[in-house]
């Protein structure tokens, strides 16, 4: 059997040291690397998303930056396809691909891609079954009613995974089939993924958290959010949903109080990262590493030149 190209990836929580730590592997082991952030993702987005700068990369090229205008919709297919084709391209320049980010959805969709069904879409199911999550609870009342008509697909996804959910839904109110027995093409993983995760003391992380954001807003992040919208970008586009732009919107459009806005956006993070962190201690084959200990780097040099992670997916 022949072994599958192999593509290198570094995950864990906002703020853990992703970037410095990507950097070093990419120059000791000739990388590109491939970002993996639904975020960074955006055109414009670069404050509120940590996005790294020129001086940051070390003139290691990257990759899925600005690839989206943030007026429209993205999707995690659209994101599986993009990726993989500009991995495909890396390998084919002799280099290997290293994917950086905190986004589990993406990194999922790429090791053990999920079809969504092709039974088509109903702007007005959508829209009814969006309503319902935005309502406080709404994304426990969700899975819950999708668990009542398809409990195989209500398992395989988690309760903040609020998009595959109402596709889901959709798609049992389209068919009256429930989507774990939809027909779908049986979708391959074209390559074999290294992976390694970024931990640290909790409270450690949390005041990182609490420092980057501080650090956001003494960059312009509220300029950011503000530009944004006078560029035509609607309040209630999904590049909008982001931590750091949702709760500025009310300060940049009502005159909202600057400092609560902050104070959310500190929390939020935080709890985001928390679920980051749940969200890749459910992967498989994943080596853990202590973002903060002296030898990080080495550890994920060693790991990633050793084949022994290499498996037939």
């Amino acid at each position: 059997m022949l072994q599958k190209p192999r593509v290198l990836a570094l995950v864990g929580p906002t703020a853990s040291g992703k970037t410095a730590l990507s950097i070093g592997v990419a120059k000791a082991l000739g990388c590109e690397i491939v970002c993996m952030d639904s975020m960074q993702i955006y055109r414009g987005m670069d404050i509120g998303t940590a996005k790294p700068t020129q001086a940051e990369m070390e003139g290691v090229p990257h990759h899925m930056l600005d690839v989206a205008d943030p007026r429209e919709s993205y999707s995690v297919a659209m994101y599986k396809e993009q990726a993989e084709q500009v991995m495909g391209q890396i390998l084919a320049r002799g280099n290997t691909p290293l994917l950086v980010g905190g986004t589990g959805f993406y990194l999922r969709a790429l090791r053990n891609p999920m079809a969504m069904g092709g039974a088509g879409s109903d702007a007005g199911i959508r829209a009814e079954l969006e309503a319902v999550g935005a309502e406080p609870g709404g994304r426990a009342r969700l899975h819950a009613m999708l668990a009542q008509v398809d409990p195989e697909t209500a398992a395989r996804l988690p309760v903040n995974d609020t998009r595959r959910v109402i596709r889901a839904l959709e798609v049992y109110r389209l068919t009256g089939t429930p989507f774990s027995r939809q027909e779908a093409p049986e979708q391959t993983v074209p390559f074999a993924y290294g992976v390694a995760a970024l931990t640290m003391e909790r409270q450690r992380l949390y005041d990182r958290v609490n420092r980057r954001v501080d650090a956001m807003m003494d960059q312009g992040l509220l300029e950011e959010v503000r530009s944004l919208l006078q560029a035509g970008v609607s309040p209630d586009a999904q590049a909008m949903k982001g931590l750091g732009y949702k709760e500025l919107l009310p300060v940049a459009l009502e005159g909202a109080p600057l400092d609560e806005a902050v104070e959310r956006i500190k929390l939020g993070t935080r709890h985001y990262a928390k679920r980051q962190l749940t969200w890749f201690r459910r992967e498989e084959d994943v080596l853990w590493v202590d973002a903060l200990e002296q030898d990080a780097l080495e550890r994920l040099i060693r790991y990633y030149s050793n084949e022994a992670w290499e498996k037939e997916r």
